[in-house]
């Protein structure tokens, strides 16, 4: 007589892919657009950045060299990341679950449905996790630098974009990001590419600013005299767009193009996988593993073209 079998839900293979795309697209800055996405980056990608100046000169009857053409060249190495758990199918017993595990105590699985739970919980916890080191991480256990971390590193940030950053109120938030503005580079500025990165507690300022609760504003009653209960549409300022980005942290900002930055992860590769693994069969127990892998990092092309609010670089 076969020995009876539990089912063990396996989520590999391109069905994996699915899964650890939720997980890592769903976080702010990806879900929304506000970086460019290279996902099926296996190992390293080099990017590379065009850069002449001094292209026009007067006529003449020899042809002259009038420019100088740089290459120069970022390089962009996800990091392989993992989740492991395990749980144990006991405390689903005695639930509401447990007529769908079945009655018999020698045919018990996972419930489907927690499983499938279980799987966009976790997803959602590495979608919130990702985000939050997109911006702020640093190459420790479980993380990888974000942008925050990079910037604060680079000695090729030029000074004049480096603004010094403050505890960002409603009553100082629009002087805050007028310094912000004020920095970004003329060659930047009207561009339709270009972002005012903010955290969570600069947006919230900038939107009840706007909404006339500021030092300069229209008085307690608010914008049209609705008090707090209004909800300003926050898109721009000074012809910038304001983009909250969650996993920068408290009082920080910056200012870029969006095609300038870059979140590459190997979401198309072999190394990915998402797998729950009954594991009754393998020693007799009754736990259930929870297996994910991935890869993810950021990098950004001209720093020059970037201005940083709040993030301290101690080597320029």
């Amino acid at each position: 007589m076969a020995t009876t079998t539990n089912i063990t839900s396996t989520y590999a293979g391109e069905f994996a892919g699915k899964y650890v795309s939720a997980a890592l697209l769903s976080g702010n800055t990806i879900a929304n657009g506000l970086i460019e996405v290279k996902p099926n980056v296996k190992y390293k990608e080099v990017l590379k950045r065009f850069s002449i100046d001094g292209i026009t000169a007067n006529s003449s009857c020899d042809f002259a060299d009038t420019s100088t053409l740089t290459l120069t060249e970022k390089i962009i190495e996800p990091k392989q990341l993992q989740v492991n758990l395990e749980l144990c199918k006991t405390p689903f017993e005695s639930d509401w679950e447990a007529i769908s595990m079945g009655y018999s105590s020698l045919n018990e699985t996972l419930p489907s449905s927690f499983s499938d739970f279980f799987i966009a919980q976790i997803a959602a916890k590495v979608a919130e996790k990702t985000e939050q080191d997109i911006w702020s991480g640093t190459d420790g256990a479980g993380s990888f630098d974000g942008f925050a971390t990079l910037l604060a590193a680079d000695a090729n940030l030029p000074a004049a974009n480096e603004v010094t950053g403050t505890t960002v109120t409603a009553l100082n938030v629009i002087d805050e990001l007028g310094k912000v503005a004020d920095a970004i580079p003329s060659a930047l500025y009207g561009n339709e590419d270009l972002y005012i990165y903010v955290s969570q507690n600069v947006y919230r300022a900038y939107k009840r600013a706007l909404g006339g609760f500021a030092a300069g504003g229209v008085g307690a009653n608010g914008y049209m005299s609705e008090g707090t209960n209004q909800d300003i549409n926050v898109q721009f300022f000074d012809g910038v767009k304001v983009v909250m980005a969650n996993g920068l942290a408290s009082d920080k900002m910056v200012a870029t193009l969006k095609s300038n930055l870059f979140f590459g992860t190997g979401l198309l590769s072999d190394h990915n996988e998402v797998k729950v693994l009954d594991m009754g069969d393998l020693d007799g127990s009754k736990n259930v593993r929870f297996i994910m892998r991935y890869s993810a990092a950021v990098q950004y092309g001209a720093v020059e073209d970037i201005v940083t609010y709040g993030i301290v670089n101690g080597v320029n």
